[in-house]
């Protein structure tokens, strides 16, 4: 049987074979949705915070950046689109191919036995739970097509935006876009603190993970252009979906045990995801912050977590 990997994130890592070699994935000769890219301005940037909340994540320190001016989708990509690209290319992502992924345990058949991850046993190892059905074989997209596609990997992010003409955007990139302008920016929409009575976002209110009272309305994902948008025209930079980026998990010091971690990242594969998820709150995984971060193995896939473009 294949082990799950215990991981001290609410976003685990699998331990799963190498990927499997898949077939090319030919450039997508329809860029309309090109014409909804916000546009953000270059300059003097930074990445990171001197204020860390989660040490072990290495939010910090902050870092000068400078970035040349890009633009971001507005969206995470949707069920919808996700399925233009897999009818149009054939594609089978990673959960397809391995036969298995990670479902929140609340979003399981309730009836079943399943493989536990050790350290967070909420999470499930659910046979058939893919892309397509993302809480397993007793689940579909019907109602979701608007919602963030999840139980996607790194590597089936990257085939997708081969595909669309994009990219996935860098961390200093996705930091500042999300700050939408405001250089000290905690949220996306400035300093105000989401709570159990105001959430602002797509994250967990109650007690996590016994109660989730939905005061946001969602017990799981939100369309992709629910909540406000941020200065910069973003939707959902907090909660909703982990977002992949194009980076590999590093940690930004010189020392000893930093060089170790970054090598074991490469030998790994870690890759860097931002934005939290519907799954965070504050008493477990304060995570919704525009410096914080997570890192997880590229052929990781569950329940919470997505992807952006970039170009």
């Amino acid at each position: 049987m294949t082990n799950v990997a215990a991981s001290p994130c609410c976003a685990p890592s699998l331990t799963r074979p190498s990927p499997p070699t898949k077939k090319d994935i030919w450039p997508c000769p329809d860029m309309s949705w090109t014409n909804r890219l916000r546009e953000i301005p270059g300059g003097q940037t930074h990445v990171g915070t001197n204020a860390p909340f989660i040490r072990p994540d290495c939010e910090g320190p902050r870092r000068k950046a400078r970035l040349e001016p890009y633009r971001m989708d507005p969206f995470a990509v949707t069920n919808a689109w996700f399925a233009e690209f897999v009818a149009d290319t054939g594609y089978r992502t990673e959960a397809e191919q391995f036969g298995w992924s990670l479902v929140f345990f609340s979003f399981t058949k309730q009836d079943g036995a399943y493989q536990r991850v050790a350290a967070t046993p909420w999470w499930c190892r659910v046979d058939g739970a893919d892309w397509a059905h993302p809480f397993g074989p007793h689940s579909d997209l019907d109602g979701f097509a608007d919602h963030p596609v999840t139980q996607v990997s790194w590597h089936d992010a990257m085939a997708f935006a081969t595909w669309a003409g994009g990219r996935l955007p860098s961390e200093v990139e996705w930091e500042h876009a999300a700050r939408g302008g405001d250089a000290d920016a905690t949220y996306p929409w400035g300093e105000t603190e989401p709570s159990d009575t105001e959430p602002l976002c797509n994250i967990w209110q109650g007690n996590f993970p016994q109660e989730n009272t939905c005061v946001d309305g969602f017990a799981g994902t939100a369309p992709v252009d629910s909540f406000g948008v941020n200065p910069f025209g973003l939707y959902n930079m907090a909660g909703n979906v982990w977002e992949w980026s194009k980076d590999i998990f590093r940690v930004a010091s010189v020392s000893k045990s930093a060089r170790l971690r970054n090598a074991d990242s490469v030998r790994q594969d870690i890759r860097l995801l931002k934005g939290g998820s519907f799954l965070c709150h504050k008493s477990y995984c304060y995570r919704y912050r525009i410096a914080a971060r997570t890192g997880v193995t590229s052929n990781s896939a569950t329940s919470h977590m997505g992807f952006r473009l970039a170009m």
